[in-house]
């Protein structure tokens, strides 16, 4: 059966804004010698077969190499305490790549699955200023760039990027922390995305 999901995003990675890896759709080097990324996902609404996943929160905490499109990451998965049984074997599928769609074209990629654990997730989105935290895991803030030449106050967006939207508005992180699945570093001053995010399969 089909599935789709709808929300908002945001990442915050070890790159100088603005992230070559995801600009290039993977083909460019990152900024440093690894990448290390963390994605949070809030689903507003969704439905997974006949599984209602809205509400609920799912983040990514991944490790790859300078070229990602090599392949050879190693990640791990942390779902929102809040969920069912049912939503988490849900969401999990999707965000595993299992049920296909824009995580099923990345899972080739993957080398190395380090875990999948459950917790309360605290997500906020709040106009250009975003937040996650995951007890004593993941604790980041990322706000959204907006140019001194900008006279509109749009904002920087990036256009035509495909992951996990089409736009990602580009931003830095104000705080980053992470300590997870045997990962720990931190990414404070460095690339942020954000963006509404729209999926099915």
């Amino acid at each position: 059966m089909a599935w789709r999901i709808e929300g908002t995003y945001f990442e915050n990675c070890n790159c100088d804004m603005v992230c070559p890896c995801s600009t290039s759709g993977l083909s460019a080097p990152a900024d440093q010698d690894r990448c290390r990324v963390t994605l949070a996902f809030h689903v507003d609404s969704g439905q997974v077969d006949d599984v209602d996943v809205g509400g609920l929160t799912v983040a990514v905490v991944a490790d790859a190499p300078k070229l990602m499109s090599e392949g050879g990451w190693r990640l791990g998965m942390i779902m929102d305490e809040a969920a069912s049984p049912e939503q988490a074997e849900a969401l999990g599928a999707v965000f595993s790549g299992q049920r296909g769609g824009p995580m099923g074209d990345l899972a080739p990629l993957v080398g190395e699955i380090l875990g999948l654990e459950t917790a309360r997730i605290d997500y906020a989105d709040d106009d250009r200023s975003h937040r996650v935290k995951i007890g004593d895991a993941v604790d980041i803030e990322v706000e959204d760039f907006v140019s001194p030449l900008d006279a509109t106050g749009k904002g920087v967006r990036v256009s035509g990027v495909g992951f996990p939207a089409d736009t990602l508005a580009a931003g830095l992180a104000k705080r980053s922390r992470v300590n997870a699945f045997g990962l720990e570093f931190g990414n404070e001053g460095k690339n942020a995305f954000s963006a509404p995010f729209s999926w099915a399969a």
